[in-house]
């Protein structure tokens, strides 16, 4: 009686995890993914294992690695690709992370303020700073969207081997 109680409660646990994690795919603060694959694993470990195997936790676990890497190249490349200075970049992340406490308006506005405001500091005048600030908020859309979307195939992956295993 115990076990499974304790077994349930680990897998709440799990589902608290993975949910939070899917938040934390769009908050930057919350690190989403690792919350993800965590959740995940946990369940699979609650489970001893018996419908979530070797193979699936390897192919979880590089769809996570796959979803950290693309977020963090996209918003470089989108910076990048109109020629953000250093500045730009440590600006959209301190206005990503100052945006969190305006809601959606600050979590959309953040990152490209941010980044106009450091292109400016860097000297760039307003045409330039504003292409950098879009670009820059670009990259970090599509990072975001690219990693919303892996994990929910992380998700369906779990789902589909947990009702086949």
């Amino acid at each position: 009686m115990t076990q499974s109680i304790l077994q349930i409660a680990y897998f709440i646990l799990a589902g608290i995890l993975i949910l939070v994690g899917m938040a934390g795919t769009v908050v930057p603060v919350l690190p989403g993914v690792p919350l993800v694959f965590g959740g995940m694993f946990l369940a699979a470990w609650a489970d001893h294992f018996k419908h979530i195997g070797t193979f699936t936790l390897i192919l979880l676990g590089i769809l996570a690695a796959l979803a950290l890497l693309v977020d963090f190249l996209a918003g470089l490349l989108g910076a990048k690709r109109v020629g953000a200075s250093p500045r730009a970049l440590w600006g959209a992340s301190l206005g990503t992370i100052v945006g969190i406490f305006f809601g959606l308006p600050g979590l959309l506005l953040g990152p490209f303020l941010g980044a106009l405001a450091g292109e400016l500091s860097s000297g760039r005048e307003l045409d330039q700073a504003t292409r950098v600030g879009f670009g820059t908020w670009i990259g970090l859309l599509f990072g975001t969207l690219a990693k919303l979307a892996l994990c929910f195939t992380m998700v369906g992956v779990f789902a589909l081997a947990f009702v086949l295993g």
